[in-house]
């Protein structure tokens, strides 16, 4: 395939910070008929968010291009866990645990990639058929002080935490990927950059041509603050509730509108100056349209339209949503906890204790203190959990 470098390079470079090195970019197009493209994902969560999205939508641009896009799952390295950006040993997966994260993933990602055209492979396949000869051959490609210069690990040794050796191999691993599938660039979150550099020193070290590096700018969660992460619990899913990202993102500062429109939405130049405008003179219209726009992107035009219906009924008109989910309590009462946690408001019965703590978890308007507390299907009583959660217990005999 002969590649038209001057039409495919603003494509592939559109909302990227790096490009490294993009001379070695343009030669592989001038001589290769095929560019190989690896994103790698651990399944140490079942649940993508807008952040991933960024990521995958810049695959996809490469995909309509005509690159040949390798996902693969880090069945293994998840074992190990990515420490980049973390100020402790991250925990273990087992198996059991990736597979079970796995089984969703697809169902997500494919959202964004074409089925048909997107390679999977699972690291597992090369890196678990790794013999101790093997690993110290990989292990040798670099040094305890090139692996120090990482800033996370830099932190942790300055601050005397534990570095586990197995943390260590989690990049050169990484690497070893890159050159498993011959990849021509990987793509990924400037937080990779480290990452990506080992796998080129790699990929040179077996004699193969190093890979390029790209990546896209980190999307900030709702806190406007820190990257979106579900550990951050400042993430808008890309399998949540219609009604429920459309709060979310309704909940974002006014200084990320523009960049999520930019990343998520791929709004043009000229795009993006109206929308400046728009913010300038009217904040909330312009964060209103991005609701509509995200939740029409992951879901269609009906479910933007219910879900912003739905959220003027209940925040801006301050009424209770119509058709809220019910609940069969006895007679004699339950745990407010036990409830929010059984009827799927909350992910833990921890998550429902520290809301209760924040005055989140109310009854009838009025704030539950008391993670005792009972309650009883006396009258309506309609618990609200956070923002946009709402609950109607009825009793379980039907009465």
């Amino acid at each position: 395939m002969s590649w038209k470098i001057g039409e495919v390079l603003p494509v592939i470079k559109q909302n990227v910070v790096d490009l490294i090195p993009e001379e070695e970019l343009i030669d592989k197009l001038k001589r290769k008929d095929e560019i190989i493209v690896k994103y790698g994902a651990d399944p140490s969560r079942p649940d993508l968010h807008l952040g991933h999205y960024v990521c995958l939508k810049k695959l996809r641009d490469l995909q309509d291009i005509g690159f040949k896009i390798i996902f693969i799952v880090g069945d293994f390295t998840a074992m190990i866990g990515d420490p980049t950006g973390r100020s402790k040993t991250r925990p273990r997966l087992t198996e059991e645990e990736v597979r079970e994260n796995s089984k969703t993933y697809f169902e997500q990602v494919f959202r964004v990639l074409d089925r048909e055209k997107t390679v999977v492979r699972y690291n597992s396949e090369w890196l678990a058929k790794l013999t101790a000869k093997d690993v110290i051959e990989i292990a040798s490609t670099y040094t305890v002080a090139r692996m120090l210069e990482r800033d996370d690990f830099a932190k942790r040794y300055r601050e005397n935490i534990p570095i586990s050796i197995h943390e260590f191999l989690y990049p050169i691993f990484q690497g070893y990927d890159s050159y498993a599938v011959k990849a021509d660039i990987e793509v990924g979150g400037t937080d990779q950059v480290f990452n990506f550099l080992v796998a080129r020193e790699i990929q040179k070290h077996f004699g193969q041509e190093p890979q390029v590096i790209l990546t896209v700018p980190l999307l900030e969660g709702t806190d406007g603050k820190l990257k979106m992460s579900k550990s951050y619990d400042n993430y808008i899913g890309l399998t949540e509730d219609p009604k429920e990202i459309y709060g979310k993102v309704m909940s974002i500062p006014d200084t990320l509108i523009l960049k999520y429109f930019r990343l998520v939405l791929y709004y043009t130049d000229e795009q993006l100056k109206k929308i400046e405008e728009h913010i300038k003179n009217d904040p909330r219209g312009a964060k209103a349209k991005l609701a509509y726009e995200i939740v029409k992107l992951l879901y269609s035009e009906k479910e933007a339209k219910e879900a912003e219906e739905h959220f003027n009924r209940v925040f801006r008109e301050r009424k209770i949503p119509e058709n809220i989910p019910e609940y069969a309590v006895p007679v004699e009462g339950k745990n407010i906890i036990e409830i929010v946690y059984e009827a799927g408001l909350v992910s833990s019965k921890s998550e429902a204790r520290r809301l209760i703590s924040q005055k989140a978890i109310k009854i009838n308007g009025e704030p539950v203190t008391n993670i005792e507390a009972k309650v009883k299907p006396d009258g309506e009583k309609i618990i609200k959990v956070g923002k946009r959660k709402f609950l109607k217990v009825v009793s379980k005999n039907g009465s």
